[in-house]
């Protein structure tokens, strides 16, 4: 089969579409011919070399597809041949085919391929972030920092819809900060212009927030200690910003009882992430096919254009996703 490779780690400059083997179901496992996958800034740190992928997953790039079922394993009994689907995986999504574990995978319903695939890897995070670790309650102020992405659209909207009552968002440009205002933010702060904590301490007398979705780490942990409010809880779900703080007051996190936790959705347990994909089914996906829940796709490519896919992933200049077709098997 075809799918898009990386002749050595490096730059968008390094993909090109190869032939590679195909791959066969295992017992629990569909085997789906892929119409479109998402992008995700994973991808790129796994083209550069610095992204390790999990245990027995494929090198090929990508986590998120959708298609149609091709061949299904002896023990898997949800799906058909034809089934048309989406899924979440460990890696080979880049591909004219993907086995997924049968847990992993939905329905498609009403949905179209090209929305369905760029769904999961951001809901599933966002909603990890806002309910898992944020627990979010009613009356809630939260911080989302990155808010234009995939992952902060749904986080915005995740929250709005737990009745939080102030959403301050961060971003780096005005269009930006539209499209969040779009989606529920209250408070739009451009981190270029204006110090996030400020804001944030002045708009609540010096309360600060109770929960923080964060995908910098380094470079705004402190601040976000600061901002956080008694009993704060903060997700922290990505390193944008670095992995180590060269000087950090720890003594908030004892007198403000504060609640810092980390999560990488793709290390997770296959049985951990059945478990988000029933919950997603549950309290998130019947919004999304009902039009409650807006989601925002920016460009669609043909997968002949992956670099310059990747290129606008790396220049972080789009809101929402990127969706890449597989030419030859989209309808």
């Amino acid at each position: 089969m075809k799918a898009v490779l990386t002749k050595q780690p490096g730059g968008v400059d390094q993909l090109y579409i190869g032939e590679t083997d195909k791959p066969t179901p295992g017992p629990k496992e569909v085997l789906i011919k892929v119409h479109c996958f998402a992008l995700n800034r994973m991808d790129a740190i796994q083209r550069e070399g610095r992204y390790p992928v999990p245990p027995g997953a494929s090198q090929v790039l990508g986590v998120e597809v959708a298609g149609e079922v091709a061949a299904v394993g002896a023990e898997t009994s949800r799906f058909m041949v034809g089934d048309k689907v989406f899924a979440l995986m460990y890696g080979g999504g880049y591909a004219q085919y993907a086995a997924v574990d049968e847990g992993s995978v939905h329905p498609l319903g009403s949905l179209s391929m090209e929305l369905a695939s760029s769904l999961l890897e951001c809901w599933y995070t966002a909603y990890q972030a806002v309910h898992c670790i944020g627990n979010v309650q009613k009356g809630d102020d939260v911080l989302i920092h990155a808010a234009a992405g995939g992952v902060g659209t749904a986080a915005i909207q995740l929250a709005k819809r737990a009745g939080a009552r102030r959403i301050f968002v961060t971003a780096s440009r005005p269009e930006k900060l539209e499209y969040c205002r779009s989606m529920g933010a209250t408070h739009p702060i451009n981190y270029r212009e204006q110090s996030f904590k400020e804001e944030v301490l002045r708009e609540t007398d010096g309360r600060g927030v109770d929960v923080i979705c964060d995908y910098l780490l380094a470079s705004y942990f402190n601040d976000n200690v600061e901002c956080l409010a008694k009993d704060g809880r903060m997700s922290l779900q990505g390193l944008m910003g670095g992995g180590v703080v060269q000087s950090a007051n720890l003594a908030p996190l004892v007198y403000k009882r504060l609640r810092i936790e980390g999560s990488a959705l793709r290390s997770r347990s296959l049985d951990y992430q059945r478990g988000l994909g029933d919950e997603f089914r549950r309290n998130v996906l019947p919004s999304i096919e009902a039009g409650d829940f807006k989601w925002h796709i920016d460009r669609v490519f043909d997968w002949e254009h992956i670099r310059d896919a990747h290129q606008l992933l790396e220049e972080a200049t789009f809101t929402g996703k990127i969706v890449v077709r597989v030419t030859e098997n989209a309808e």
